[in-house]
C-alpha cells in the first residue's frame, strides 16, 4: 500500500476513533421519558423539560453500579484504545519518513483491529445485563436482563453499535483486497516463468 493508501487508512482509522468516541460518551444508552444511561453516565430531567438535564458521571470503575457493567466498561474501553493505537500507528506510517520507520508493515495492526472489535462486541453483548440494575429499574420501571421495560435505545448505544459494524466491514475489505493483491502476484511471478520455460522448449 503507497502514502495514498496510508492517508485513506489513517483518516478511516480516526474517523472510526471519533463515531466510537461519542457514542462511548454518551449518557443515552437507554432512555426514558425522564431518565437516560449509559456507559459512563446518567441523566435525570424534569417531565416535560428535557433540556434542564442532571447528570452524574461513572469516573471511575468503582463508582458504576453493577458488575456486569464494569466489565462492560473495561471491554469497550479497552476495545477503543486498541482502535486509537490503530489510528495513531497508521498516522505515523504517514508522516513519518520511512527511514524512521524501519518495523512499518511488520506491526500486525490487522490483529489490533481484530482485537478491538472482540473486546467491544463483547463489551456491548454485556451492557443489557445492567438493565436488572437498581439504576436501570428506577430509569425503566420493570426492566431485567435484555428487557428495557419502559425504556428504549438511545442513539449513544446505537452508535457504539455502529462503530463497531464499520470497524468489522473495513477489516473484512481489507483483508479481502490483501487476497486479491497476492493472487495478482502470484499470477504475475507465474508468467515470467512459463515465458522462459515456453523460450527454452523451443530451443
Amino acid at each position: 500500500m503507497g502514502e495514498g493508501g496510508d492517508s485513506v487508512g489513517s483518516a478511516l482509522a480516526f474517523s472510526l476513533v471519533c463515531i466510537s468516541t461519542f457514542g462511548l460518551i454518551s449518557p443515552a444508552w437507554f432512555q426514558s421519558d425522564r431518565f437516560s444511561f449509559g456507559l459512563f453516565s446518567s441523566c435525570s430531567w424534569p417531565e416535560g423539560n428535557d433540556r434542564n438535564q442532571t447528570c452524574v458521571a461513572y469516573r471511575t470503575l468503582e463508582d458504576m453500579p453493577d458488575l456486569a457493567w464494569k466489565i462492560s466498561a473495561a471491554l469497550l474501553l479497552g476495545g477503543w484504545i486498541l482502535l486509537a493505537l490503530r489510528a495513531l500507528i497508521l498516522l505515523s506510517w504517514m508522516v513519518l519518513p520511512k527511514d524512521l520507520c524501519p518495523m512499518k508493515r511488520r506491526i500486525p495492526t490487522h490483529y489490533i483491529q481484530a482485537a478491538s472489535v472482540i473486546a467491544s462486541f463483547l463489551g456491548l453483548l454485556l451492557f443489557p445485563l445492567n438493565l436488572a440494575s437498581k439504576v436501570a429499574q428506577d430509569a425503566c420501571g420493570p426492566s431485567s436482563v435484555y428487557s428495557s421495560g419502559q425504556c428504549h435505545l438511545g442513539w449513544g448505544y446505537i452508535t457504539s453499535i455502529l462503530a463497531l459494524v464499520l470497524t468489522s466491514l473495513l477489516a473484512i475489505v481489507k483483508r479481502f483486497q490483501g487476497r486479491k493483491i497476492q493472487e495478482k502476484k502470484i499470477l504475475f511471478s507465474s508468467t515470467p516463468e512459463r515465458i522462459a520455460f515456453i523460450s527454452k522448449t523451443k530451443k
